[in-house]
C-alpha cells in the first residue's frame, strides 16, 4: 500500500504549483501514516460471523471471516485483508461474550513475539458446550515488559473501555480511573476512533491532547501515530496560555486564589470598567453638512452593547458602525441616499475614532492583569464582594513593576491573562480536546481548557486520589462545570490491568486518607507481581535494589523525593549504572530511569524501586498532598515494586494511622 502511494505521479493532475504542493504534502503524510512498525503486527485477531453482517439471520446466510488489526489493509485489487479495529464490524472482538455472542461463532486471538506470530487462542462464543475462560494471550499482552514509549492497546481493549472509546463526538465524557485502569489509553484511543468516524469534521476543527508536562507528552506521543493518526496536536496547559514568559513562582496560598473561578468575575469587572458612558455629542462633518449624534443617543448605543454581553473587543469594533448608522439615519431623514460605503467612511472618520477611543478604549490583557496585581486600589474596587481583604492582600505583588516585560509572571498569572484575552476576543475552539491528569487543574485552568472546546467536545481523564496540587479537583461534577461541560457523562474504571494485585492492595491503604469514598482499584491480573518492603541503612542498598531489578526483562524506574534525586544520581554514577531522565526513551542498553516524585504521574515501568516514602510525603506542603504524591509513586509498577526506607514508613502505610 505504501509503495502504491510512493509511485503516484501527480504531474498531470495538478493545475498549478499550489495544487502540486498541497497534493505532495498529502502524499507525504499518507506515506508516513503507512509506516511499518517492525515489532507490532498488523492484525491481532479474527472474527468468524455466523451470518454475513447486515444480512437477515432468518435466511441462514453464510457467515464471513474478518481479520482485525490496528490498520486497514487491502490487497492489490483493493479487497480488504485486515479490518480496522475501529470499524463497526470489529466491535464484537471487544464486546462479544458467552452471554452475548453478537452472532460470533469464533473469536481468535493471535500471540506475537517481536512481530512474529507465535500462538493463537480460540473462543467458540456460540457453542453452549464450551465454558467461558480467561484469555492467556490477553494476560500475556497486558503483562508484556515495557521498553520505550507508551504503546497502543488495540489488542487488549476491554468491554467497559470500548464503550467509552466508541462514545459519540457530540458528548463530553469524564473518566475517573485509578492507577492501571487504562484511562490514558482509553482517552487516546477515543481520539483515534473519533478521527475514524468523523474524519472530515475533525480535519476542519482540529483535535488536541493536553497532558500535565512535557515528559508525559513525550511518553504518549507514539500511540496515535502507530494507529495512523498524525494530525493530533499535543500541549500542556502552560503551552496553551503562553502569552507571557513565566519566570516567577507563587506560594501555594496565592496560587490557590489566582486559580479560583471567582477571579473570572474580578477580571470581567476590571475590563469593563474601562468603558465610559459618553457625556458629549459626536459631530461628523460630511462635505458642507454637519451631523450631530447627541450624548443620550450615544449612551443608549453603549448600554445596549454592554447588555448584549458580547466580547469586549467585538463590542468595540461594533461601536463605530453603530455611531455611523445613527448618522446615516439622519442623512436619510434629510432626503439623502447614503450606502454602505458612506457608513464605512463615517465609521473610519477621525471624529468617530476619537469618540470610540474615549468611550471604549483598547485594553491589553497582560497590562490589565498587571494592574490588578500591583494596584491595591484597582484590585479592591473590582474584587469588592468577591475576594475578601486578606485574599486581595495575598495576591498583590509586594513591589511595583515597570512593564509587562519586566514582570516576573507566575504560571497562574498566565492563566489570568488568557482569561482576560478571551474576554476581549473569543478563543478559537477545536472539535475535540482530551485532557489527561485533569485532577491537578485549578478552576481557572479548567476554564482555559474549556475555551478551546466551546463548540466541540472533550474527554476528561483523571483520578481524584492522585490530585497533588493545593487546588486539586474535589469532584468531577464541579470540574465539568468549570470546563463549561455540565452535561458531561462521568464514567468510572475500577478494573486494574497494569498494577499487580499485591502492589495496588498496599497502595490502597492510603485511600481512606486521601480520597475517602473512592472505589479502590481491583487488579484483574492473575500474576500477583513482585512486591517487597526493605529497611536500608545506606544509599548503596537502594542502588543494589535497582541492579537486582535490572536483571529482569523490561524497564526499571527509581522514584524518589525530588530532594533525594541528586544524591541517588551520584550513587548510580559511582556504581557505573547509566540512567535516563523522565521523558527520555529507554533502550535495550539503558533501561533505568531516575524519576523525581513530582514527575512520576502518568508514567509506568515494569519494575520500580521507591526510595524513602516518608521523604516523598515530607516534600509536599501538607500531609494530604504528600500522601497523594506517595500513592502516585507506589502505583507506577507493572510487574514488581521494592520499597526501600531508612526512616519509618508513614503511619498510613503501616496501617496504624487514625481512619485506617
Amino acid at each position: 500500500m505504501r509503495e502504491d502511494v510512493e509511485s503516484l505521479d501527480i504531474r498531470d493532475v495538478t493545475a498549478n504549483w499550489v495544487n502540486a504542493e498541497v497534493l505532495s504534502r498529502q502524499i507525504d503524510e499518507r506515506i508516513k501514516a503507512l509506516a511499518d512498525l517492525s515489532d507490532t503486527p498488523l492484525f491481532f485477531g479474527r472474527l468468524n460471523y455466523l451470518h454475513a453482517p447486515g444480512a437477515d439471520q432468518a435466511e441462514g446466510a453464510d457467515g464471513e471471516q474478518f481479520y482485525i488489526g490496528r490498520r486497514h489493509v487491502h490487497d492489490a485489487d483493493g479487497d480488504p485483508m485486515v479490518i480496522d479495529w475501529r470499524a463497526p464490524v470489529s466491535q464484537p472482538f471487544y464486546r462479544a461474550s458467552k452471554k452475548d455472542p453478537m452472532d460470533i461463532g469464533l473469536r481468535r486471538r493471535f500471540g506475537y513475539t517481536g512481530g512474529d506470530l507465535t500462538a493463537y487462542e480460540d473462543e467458540h462464543l456460540s457453542d453452549p458446550e464450551e465454558t467461558a475462560k480467561t484469555s492467556k494471550l490477553l494476560q500475556q499482552e497486558i503483562e508484556r515488559p515495557r521498553v520505550g514509549p507508551m504503546r497502543d492497546i488495540v489488542a487488549t481493549i476491554q468491554p467497559e473501555q470500548d464503550e467509552i472509546v466508541r462514545s459519540g463526538l457530540g458528548g463530553t465524557v469524564c473518566v475517573q480511573g485509578g492507577p492501571g485502569t487504562g484511562k490514558t489509553a482509553v482517552g487516546l484511543h477515543r481520539v483515534a476512533y473519533l478521527l475514524y468516524a468523523h474524519r472530515e469534521r475533525l480535519a476542519r476543527t482540529g483535535t488536541l491532547v493536553i497532558g500535565p508536562n512535557r515528559s508525559f507528552l513525550h511518553y504518549i506521543e507514539q500511540v496515535l501515530p502507530a494507529l495512523g493518526e498524525l494530525a493530533v496536536q499535543q500541549a500542556t496547559v502552560d503551552d496553551l496560555v503562553a502569552q507571557v514568559e513565566v519566570r516567577g513562582t507563587d506560594d501555594a496560598a496565592a496560587a490557590v486564589i489566582k486559580g479560583d473561578a471567582r477571579m473570572a468575575e474580578v477580571l470581567r469587572r476590571a475590563l469593563y470598567s474601562h468603558v465610559t458612558l459618553p457625556t458629549e455629542a459626536v459631530v461628523v462633518v460630511r462635505g458642507s453638512r454637519r451631523w450631530r449624534v447627541p450624548s443620550y443617543e450615544l449612551e443608549e448605543i453603549v448600554r445596549e452593547l454592554l447588555q448584549r454581553e458580547i466580547r469586549y473587543g467585538a463590542a468595540r469594533e461594533a461601536l463605530p458602525q453603530r455611531i455611523a448608522h445613527a448618522v446615516l439615519v439622519q442623512m436619510e431623514r434629510a432626503g439623502e441616499a447614503p450606502d454602505d460605503r458612506v457608513q464605512d467612511a463615517v465609521a473610519r472618520s477621525s471624529t468617530v475614532k476619537a469618540a470610540v477611543k474615549e468611550i471604549w478604549p483598547v485594553v491589553d490583557p497582560a497590562k490589565l492583569v498587571l494592574r490588578l496585581l500591583t494596584d491595591a486600589g484597582f484590585l479592591a474596587e473590582h474584587a469588592a464582594g468577591v475576594l475578601d481583604e486578606d485574599e486581595q492582600a495575598t495576591i498583590l505583588w509586594a513591589r511595583p513593576v515597570r512593564s509587562v516585560k519586566a514582570a516576573k509572571w507566575a504560571a497562574a498569572d498566565a492563566v489570568l491573562i488568557d482569561e482576560a484575552a478571551d474576554l476581549i476576543r473569543r478563543t478559537h475552539s477545536l472539535g475535540h480536546v482530551v485532557l489527561d491528569e485533569a485532577q491537578d487543574l485549578s478552576p481557572m485552568q479548567y476554564r482555559a481548557v474549556g475555551r478551546r472546546c466551546t463548540t466541540g467536545s472533550a474527554t476528561v481523564l483523571g483520578d481524584l486520589a492522585q490530585g497533588t496540587t493545593p487546588w486539586a479537583t474535589r469532584s468531577w461534577g464541579e470540574a465539568l462545570g468549570h470546563l463549561g461541560k455540565q452535561e458531561g457523562v462521568i464514567e468510572e474504571l475500577t478494573a486494574g490491568f497494569r498494577v499487580p494485585t499485591d502492589v495496588i492492595t498496599y497502595a490502597s491503604r492510603l485511600l481512606p486518607h486521601i480520597a475517602p469514598g473512592l472505589t479502590p482499584v481491583a487488579s484483574v491480573r492473575e500474576n500477583p507481581g513482585f512486591f517487597e518492603v526493605r529497611t536500608t541503612a545506606e544509599t548503596a542498598e537502594v542502588v543494589a535494589a535497582c541492579e537486582e531489578l535490572l536483571g529482569n526483562e523490561g524497564s526499571t524506574g527509581l522514584i524518589a523525593a525530588d530532594a533525594r534525586v541528586p544524591a541517588l544520581a551520584e550513587a548510580l554514577t559511582a556504581a557505573g549504572i547509566t540512567y535516563l531522565a523522565p521523558g527520555e526513551e529507554t533502550t535495550r542498553e539503558t533501561r533505568l530511569t531516575l524519576v523525581p516524585a513530582s514527575l512520576a504521574k502518568g508514567l509506568e515501568y515494569d519494575y520500580v524501586v521507591l526510595d524513602e516514602p516518608q521523604a516523598v510525603v515530607a516534600g509536599e506542603p501538607d500531609e494530604r498532598t504528600g500522601l497523594r504524591r506517595l500513592y502516585v509513586a507506589l502505583t507506577r509498577a507493572v510487574s514488581g515494586l521494592i520499597v526501600t526506607h531508612t526512616a519509618p514508613l508513614p503511619a498510613q502505610l503501616r496501617g496504624d494511622a487514625p481512619g485506617t
